[in-house]
């Protein structure tokens, strides 16, 4: 790579490490492995800087982010240590609601399945549209929107059942 072809390649890493960095972690809930699957990217879109320049840079660079994500989902079986469901409670103390409600709504996103956790952040954290959505997934329209409403459907139901848990451990 020349010289001027790698200070491009630096500047767009530092320009978008942070932002891929936070999808990555929305999408495992880790931000060790979201560190993981960016630096596993950027080595991959090193590779390829020439090719990936001239077609939807971030596109491709947030597609081989996810493909490292789910990957190392799929392997995650073969770890000795298993994640639960449910974080051990621990005393919240002076935290305000609205930290609260975001570690009930980062909870609830980490039950969903990879995929559709992947579509909730990409076109609602990332704000991208659905044929952006699908360009990055590498599936169609219709299969970003079906699991665009199931992640919805699935996330409603979590956030409800919280809702109500909350209720009763506070009028008992």
């Amino acid at each position: 790579m020349r010289a001027e072809q790698e200070a491009e390649f630096r500047e767009y890493v530092a320009a978008r490490a942070g932002q891929l960095r936070r999808c990555a972690y929305l999408v495992c809930g880790d931000w060790h492995r979201a560190e993981d699957a960016v630096q596993i990217a950027f080595v991959k879109l090193y590779g390829a800087w020439n090719r990936a320049r001239r077609s939807g840079l971030d596109a491709y660079a947030r597609r081989i982010v996810l493909n490292s994500v789910i990957d190392d989902h799929r392997r995650a079986w073969f770890r000795r240590e298993r994640s639960s469901e449910r974080l051990p409670e621990r005393p919240l103390g002076d935290h305000s609601q609205a930290s609260a409600d975001r570690l009930t709504i980062m909870n609830a996103l980490a039950l969903l399945p990879v995929r559709q956790r992947a579509v909730i952040v990409l076109r609602y954290w990332d704000d991208q549209p659905v044929e952006q959505t699908a360009l990055i997934m590498r599936c169609s329209t219709g299969t970003v929107k079906s699991q665009t409403a199931r992640g919805l459907r699935t996330l409603r139901g979590l956030l409800t059942e919280s809702i109500h848990e909350r209720i009763e451990g506070i009028t008992s």
